[in-house]
């Protein structure tokens, strides 16, 4: 990959009931090359419009992928890969660290009625998790608009007892923005800058009380 390809990186900080997602351009070669913001309600369903604002305020041309952190935001407030990946006209990754049973079952205990049914079909439409190992270390990725892990077969809510590899395209972009250790360097700058940010924000509230 040529070292001024370019990738944002969408990573969260959620405090009380303030979800900050903070959007990092970078390169490959890691330069940072941008940043913005944009603001998600805890436990409600405006996350994917929330991702979309934020990539309309950076108004970048020269974005070759977005790699999001997670899909579940702010208490559930479930991102809609697809639909993102869609309106941005970019292939559009999520990437996850842990093993995990799916979200179905969580979300099933903590949602009722239309809550629960709307977070579902959001779930439900997510193309499937894919291994990709990096320095040593196991990532869970889902993607579209990348290699044939496009569209959901099936396995996106099963778990990850028999997770597939992912198809070289994706593995090859997870591994250009992942230099060392197992966070690709897009999301690892955004989570900081959001989590800064949420301070100074907490700081200001109570100067202001």
């Amino acid at each position: 990959m040529k070292p001024g390809a370019r990738a944002v990186g969408i990573a969260e900080s959620t405090a009380d009931d303030r979800c900050l997602l903070c959007g990092v351009v970078v390169r490959a070669d890691r330069a940072v090359d941008g940043v913005g913001f944009a603001s998600a309600t805890v436990g409600a369903h405006d996350a994917t419009d929330a991702v979309l604002r934020l990539l309309d305020r950076l108004d970048r041309d020269d974005i070759q992928y977005l790699i999001l952190s997670g899909v579940a935001p702010a208490w559930f407030n479930m991102l809609d890969l697809g639909r993102i990946a869609a309106v941005a006209d970019r292939p559009a990754l999520s990437v996850s660290y842990e093993t995990s049973p799916g979200l179905a079952p969580a979300i099933k205990r903590e949602f009722e009625g239309a809550a629960r049914r709307e977070r579902l079909a959001v779930y439900d439409r997510l193309p499937p998790r894919r291994r990709v190992d990096v320095n040593g270390e196991t990532l869970f990725v889902r993607s579209v608009g990348l290699g044939d892990a496009d569209g959901n077969d099936g396995s996106a809510s099963s778990g990850d007892a028999s997770a597939p590899t992912a198809p070289d395209e994706v593995a090859r972009v997870v591994r250009a923005y992942t230099p060392t250790g197992g966070r690709p360097e897009p999301v690892r700058v955004a989570r900081l800058a959001a989590r800064g940010a949420q301070t100074l924000h907490a700081a200001d509230a109570d100067r202001h009380e």
